[in-house]
């Protein structure tokens, strides 16, 4: 059994406790300026950002890595693993950051609550990045071709009542491990990053808090909720965004990510990293980061 107390890596940055619509949220933040709120995906936890929150609070950024809910060292309730619900814990976090508004860059999971975000509170995000995730009516339409279907097969397998969590964490969590090296481009994760993420999985509860939200995503499809979610997603984003994808990336496929713009009315930037797979802001940080910074940086950013 792993403690919360090992998410709580020590670093340029501070750690702290924000309460957001009654759960309480662990985060990471360094540096002073707008607000850049970053939302991780599956398997890791606000740690897989480190690289950004250095490079964006020296960039004169306010950074702030979450956990979400029921990861890390936040709040792991029985319920609340849906999209709308995820998407309104961040809109949550950035007021009580003290924000009206931020940019959110979201990675995987995190990226779906990122494109979620900008539909249901338009007014919480100034501006949207999103890392390996393409639109969520492109990933549907895309999951009925095979070789997109094949590469995210793993989503059937987590539907299975909790085999899929004692998998997880068995054996010191080497399934963690294997879907960090079989999504990634070769010889990544290096050792550090694998061994916090195993120890973060072995946190009780995260194992099956993960997989409540990828039963969600896949069960929700053939419900009315799924499918006032998808009626609601099909509203234009009003804000410029970033689309950064891996070319590598094994399991969201580039072509199933390329032309969520169309989901889009707004500025549009479609940016892919050479030499990276599924996890291109730990693979290629130094990419991505010129990437997301210059884009922050433009005050016209066109595609």
């Amino acid at each position: 059994m792993t403690e919360e107390s090992a998410v709580l890596i020590d670093g340029p940055w501070t750690h702290r406790t924000v309460s957001a619509a009654g759960t309480r949220f662990h985060a990471a933040e360094a540096g002073t300026g707008p607000l850049v709120l970053l939302l991780h995906g599956f398997p890791q936890f606000w740690w897989s950002w480190h690289e950004q929150l250095v490079a964006l609070a020296e960039a004169g950024y306010r950074a702030v890595a979450v956990d979400l809910r029921g990861y890390g060292a936040s709040d792991k309730p029985p319920r609340g693993y849906d999209l709308v619900t995820l998407a309104s814990d961040a809109a949550g976090l950035i007021r009580a950051l003290g924000e009206g508004e931020a940019v959110v860059v979201g990675h995987a999971s995190g990226g779906l609550l990122g494109w979620t975000m900008a539909t249901y509170f338009p007014k919480s995000v100034r501006r949207l990045a999103v890392l390996s995730m393409p639109h969520p009516l492109r990933l549907r339409g895309a999951l009925a071709s095979s070789g997109q279907a094949w590469a995210g097969r793993h989503l059937l397998g987590f539907q299975v009542p909790m085999l899929p969590e004692r998998r997880l964490v068995a054996h010191d969590a080497a399934r963690v491990a294997e879907m960090l090296h079989d999504w990634s481009r070769p010889g990544w994760p290096d050792p550090t990053t694998e061994r916090r993420t195993r120890d973060a999985f072995q946190i009780p509860g995260v194992a099956h808090s993960s997989l409540e939200f990828h039963r969600w995503l896949f069960r929700s499809q053939v419900r009315p909720d799924g499918r006032r979610y998808m009626r609601r997603m099909q509203r234009l984003i009003g804000v410029p965004t970033l689309h950064v994808h891996g070319a590598l990336d094994s399991y969201l496929l580039p072509a199933t990510a390329r032309g969520s713009g169309r989901y889009v009315n707004a500025p549009y930037r479609w940016r892919v990293i050479e030499g990276a797979g599924h996890f291109p802001h730990q693979e290629q940080p130094q990419r991505v980061n010129s990437a997301l910074i210059g884009w922050l940086n433009d005050t016209e950013p066109d595609t």
